[in-house]
C-alpha cells in the first residue's frame, strides 16, 4: 500500500492541495494510493497517543501506516523546518513496524523562494533515523501559491516536468 501524508494539520492548506494533485497524478500513472491528512489526527493526539498509549481514534490511522510500504510525504516549511504535527504523528506511531524499512519520498513546499530546503533535509535525518530508505530525488517548490491554479492543480511548466520526472520514479522505487 502507498500512502500520501499530507505534512499539516492547518485547515485548507497548499499541503493538502499538492498530496491531492499527487494522488490524482500517480492514478493516472496505475498508482492507488491513500492519503492520510494529519487534520485527522485525534484532537487529544499528545495525551492519548504518544509513549505506547493507543486511543481508538489513532488505531485505525496506525493500521493504515503499518500496511504502507511507500510513504510520499508532502511537507511545508514551518518556522525553517518541518510541522511539529508531523514530527508528532510520526512519534505517535508504533516502532518499528511503522517505518522500518520502508521507502519514502519526499516534496517540500513553501511560500518562500527555498522550497523548504532545510525542513526536508531534517526529515530526512528522521527518516534515516527510522531506517525509512528516502528516494534521492527530493522536490522543493517554492512559491508555492504561484504555483497552483485555482482548482489546486499545479501548472507551471517547469514544476509538472520535475513533479512527473519524480512520480515516475517513485512508481518504479
Amino acid at each position: 500500500m502507498i500512502t500520501i501524508v499530507s505534512g499539516t494539520n492547518r485547515p485548507a492548506s497548499n499541503t493538502l492541495k499538492v498530496a491531492q494533485y499527487y494522488q490524482k497524478e500517480l492514478a493516472k500513472k496505475g498508482l492507488q494510493t491513500e492519503l492520510l491528512n494529519l487534520q485527522h489526527l485525534p484532537a487529544d493526539l499528545i495525551s492519548s497517543d504518544l509513549y505506547g498509549k493507543r486511543s481508538a481514534a489513532f488505531e485505525e490511522i496506525q493500521q493504515l501506516v503499518t500496511a504502507t510500504s511507500k510513504f510520499l510525504f508532502i511537507i511545508p516549511e514551518y518556522n525553517g523546518s518541518f510541522p511539529g504535527v508531523l514530527k508528532t504523528f510520526i512519534d505517535a506511531c508504533a516502532f518499528p513496524e511503522s517505518f522500518y524499512d520502508k521507502k519514502a519520498c519526499l516534496v517540500g513546499i513553501s511560500s518562500g523562494k527555498y522550497g523548504n530546503i532545510r525542513g526536508i533535509e531534517h526529515f530526512n535525518g528522521v527518516c534515516a533515523y527510522l531506517h525509512l530508505n528516502v528516494m534521492p530525488l527530493r522536490l522543493h517548490i517554492s512559491s508555492i501559491k504561484n504555483e497552483l491554479d485555482e482548482a489546486g492543480n499545479l501548472y507551471q511548466a517547469d514544476t509538472l516536468k520535475f513533479t512527473n520526472e519524480q512520480m515516475d520514479k517513485f512508481v518504479k522505487f
